[in-house]
């Protein structure tokens, strides 16, 4: 099976930083795709960052010019988090695409709350 570690969430007060990190391991041949989503009291899970294994990245509209997403081998990435805002916390989760043999199988972190004071 495959494991997802995530760290660095906290408590932080607005316009401050956060660095997330998720270490991957396990029992694959790839890691394709690593995510970052998000989720909020009462709202739905939603997508915050991906970055492919080209390094191609992308990103929600809302963190757009505040997040950056990488990944410094083939299995960890970070979102390094700068100018927060209350409205971004949520319990943040981090999602590998692992490849085993012909098929592709998704995992999930078991998350890592960031909290923003106003």
């Amino acid at each position: 099976q495959v494991q997802l570690v995530e760290s660095g969430g906290g408590l932080v007060q607005a316009g401050g930083s956060l660095r997330l990190s998720c270490a991957v391991s396990g029992s694959f041949d790839s890691i394709s795709t690593l995510g970052w989503y998000r989720q909020a009291p009462g709202k739905t899970r939603e997508l915050v960052s991906t970055i492919t294994r080209g390094g191609t990245t992308t990103y929600a509209d809302s963190v757009k010019g505040r997040f950056t997403i990488s990944r410094n081998n083939a299995q960890n990435t970070y979102l390094q988090m700068n100018s927060l805002k209350p409205e971004d916390t949520a319990v943040y989760y981090c999602k590998a695409i692992a490849r085993r043999g012909p098929y592709d199988y998704q995992y999930w972190g078991q998350g890592t709350q960031v909290t923003v004071s106003s």
